[in-house]
């Protein structure tokens, strides 16, 4: 139980082996189980997703086994207990834990950190320290300075931004970073609202035990997670519409040639039966290369060499030509109702839901 404090003491240590456990071993994961190919679209996406929660979950909940209970949990009170419930509640626990009565080998350790939590809730600035700072803060007899706080915060989101940055620089990945930086404001706005509050914004019945500690030690410790999943998502997520608009440009540049080389013949063809009076005279043996060059018409085009075959040869190039820039366009169009709006919306959404929260 008295391991809190050691432990709140590596926590940027641990966000640190965090970090680079997700970049160097998850996100290569999470990329072969994304891989194009290897299962179909909707279940690489939920595989991806639930593989990156799961993992979130168990590292996390490992991190937080690690940490022990906090003063709340240990005394089995919560943040709108009075002094009174704490009072009641430590006295329970002492008689149970006395070392006279406790068989365990740590009986004097467990019996200690009762004493510690009890005296920490039972003062009131102490437990305002708590709060806001851990078990750490009150050994150091922290105390909340708003140029402190806000010169730590910049450090942090700063480093965090930048390393996002470079982690997705390329234009596959510009997704991704407006993702990481989306949650990289929530997340500051989160800390800013929590820790300059007076007391904890959240209702009493929403994590009842959980101080503006542990709810900002959280968040920090999942946002690794957060950005190896977004770089992985977005990635595999991302369409180049450059591509395809340029796809498109060359689909109705072929298209026009064909239209252009058919009129050409079709004018050919009218100018020699106003000469010779009859079509599929002596200039339908000879039709117009893409280089403006004459060349021998194949085999069959005499059949086709009147005005009349000739505008049926157009219909027949604009048909298949229609297909090709149909298929282009109809692509652009689902792509870009698939990937428009839905990061704004789930901001949106995001910032309501901790509007609602805090207030």
């Amino acid at each position: 139980m008295s391991d809190q404090s050691d432990a709140a003491g590596s926590d940027d240590f641990s966000g640190l082996t965090g970090f680079f456990f997700y970049a160097f071993l998850v996100h290569p994961i999470t990329a072969w189980i994304l891989r194009p190919g290897r299962f179909e679209r909707k279940k690489s996406i939920m595989y991806a997703i639930a593989f990156l929660a799961a993992l979130a979950a168990i590292k996390t909940g490992l991190e937080m086994q690690q940490r022990g209970p906090n003063y709340y949990e240990m005394l089995g009170v919560t943040r709108s207990s009075s002094p009174l419930e704490i009072k009641r509640a430590y006295k329970k626990l002492s008689l149970q834990l006395h070392p006279d009565k406790n068989p365990s080998p740590d009986a004097s350790d467990q019996f200690d950190a009762v004493k510690q939590a009890h005296d920490a809730l039972m003062d009131l600035e102490f437990r305002e320290v708590y709060n806001k700072f851990g078990a750490e803060g009150i050994k150091q007899n922290k105390r909340f300075s708003e140029s402190q706080f806000l010169l730590e915060a910049a450090i942090y989101y700063v480093s965090y931004g930048m390393m996002a940055f470079m982690l997705t620089m390329g234009k596959s990945s510009g997704q991704a970073r407006n993702w990481i930086f989306t949650g990289l404001i929530v997340m500051a706005v989160c800390e800013v609202v929590v820790m300059t509050s007076p007391e904890n914004p959240f209702p009493a019945w929403l994590m009842p035990q959980t101080t503006e500690y542990d709810f900002i030690w959280l968040l920090k410790s999942l946002f690794p997670a957060f950005l190896n999943g977004c770089r992985s998502m977005g990635s595999y997520l991302y369409v180049d519409l450059d591509a395809q608009t340029r796809a498109l440009l060359l689909a109705l540049q072929e298209q026009n040639k064909d239209i252009l080389l058919v009129l050409r013949d079709i004018q050919i063809g009218v100018q020699t039966v106003q000469t010779h009076g009859v079509g599929g005279g002596g200039g339908s043996t000879q039709r117009l290369a893409t280089d403006g060059t004459t060349a021998p018409a194949p085999p069959g085009a005499m059949a086709r060499a009147t005005p009349t075959g000739k505008l049926k040869e157009l219909q027949d190039r604009l048909k298949t030509s229609n297909s090709n820039v149909a298929s282009a366009v109809q692509q652009l169009q689902n792509d870009g109702r698939g990937n428009s709006n839905y990061g704004f919306y789930l901001m949106i959404l995001g910032y309501i839901v901790v509007s609602y929260i805090f207030n």
